[in-house]
């Protein structure tokens, strides 16, 4: 009870920061670019070099049944946010599509739902509060995590500590190399898309934050959007990295590609 308590309180205070927020899509460009810079440091110092030897010593079948299983457990947050959102008919496919790979999946490390033809979907507790109307806030680059906003990293602390069934194992160690593995696991799986970021843009930056805010508004549609403008919508409130920059059209960029985000509460 005391956590239900919590999340409603951090909800509503979240959501009237992001009010105050949302007519500037980069309000803290400078900070949030020095955090880039940051986690492009310990990326290419700790990250990439790690899941580099993670893919080469490991099997393949391995590795796929790893990504599975923090796949299954993303699938289960996502049930609860389907709730949460009155998806009724999406609640129960992803709540079938999560108890057939937990059980004949063996506890997700098979995709038996993929493999029958199931879908994949994902929600999380940033649709959720864009959902109940938080549906603009601004863009947030998180330490080691990556691209995100003020509103999905409130989303990102609610699925990680009250809704991801990892929290609730009581052995501190395993936990902890659990969340270890997932990060592991999450970095290793952007391997073959990390170099095409780099070389999508003259500033990679602004690429991956328009790509990340149009590939967010696609998820909080179900993906009935079009490409969106994000800085005609923001009204011209911020400028840009270089003066003769074009605007970055992202439309045929892949999801992979899109977010290079660490999502600690499992990945897509």
């Amino acid at each position: 009870m005391n956590k239900i308590k919590t999340l409603i309180v951090l909800a509503l205070l979240l959501s009237l920061f992001g009010c105050a927020t949302q007519q500037n899509i980069d309000p803290l460009e400078g900070m949030n670019r020095s955090i880039y810079g940051f986690n492009e440091v310990v990326d290419n110092s700790i990250m990439k070099p790690v899941s580099q030897g993670y893919k080469a010593v490991m099997p393949d079948p391995a590795v796929k049944g790893i990504n599975n299983f923090f796949n299954n457990i993303r699938d289960f947050i996502t049930v609860i946010n389907d709730v949460l959102q009155l998806k009724v008919e999406h609640a129960a496919n992803d709540a079938g599509r999560v108890l057939v790979n937990t059980t004949v999946g063996l506890l997700g490390f098979i995709d038996v739902h993929t493999m029958s033809g199931g879908e994949r979907r994902k929600e999380d507790f940033g649709q959720t509060l864009a959902f109940y109307g938080w549906s603009n806030s601004a863009y947030l680059v998180l330490p080691f995590v990556g691209p995100s906003t003020v509103r999905d990293a409130s989303g990102l602390v609610v699925d990680t500590l009250f809704l991801d069934p990892i929290t609730y194992i009581d052995n501190v160690r395993l936990r902890n190399q659990i969340r270890i593995l997932q990060f592991v696991d999450a970095r290793a799986e952007l391997l073959n898309t990390s170099a095409i970021l780099d070389q999508a843009a003259l500033d990679p930056y602004t690429f991956q934050r328009d790509a990340y805010l149009q590939y967010r508004e696609k998820l909080i549609n179900d993906g009935n959007v079009d490409l969106i403008d994000y800085k005609s919508s923001a009204e011209n409130a911020f400028e840009p990295y270089e003066e003769d920059a074009k605007p970055t059209d992202v439309t045929d960029v892949s999801d992979d590609i899109i977010i290079g985000q660490l999502d600690l509460s499992s990945q897509e």
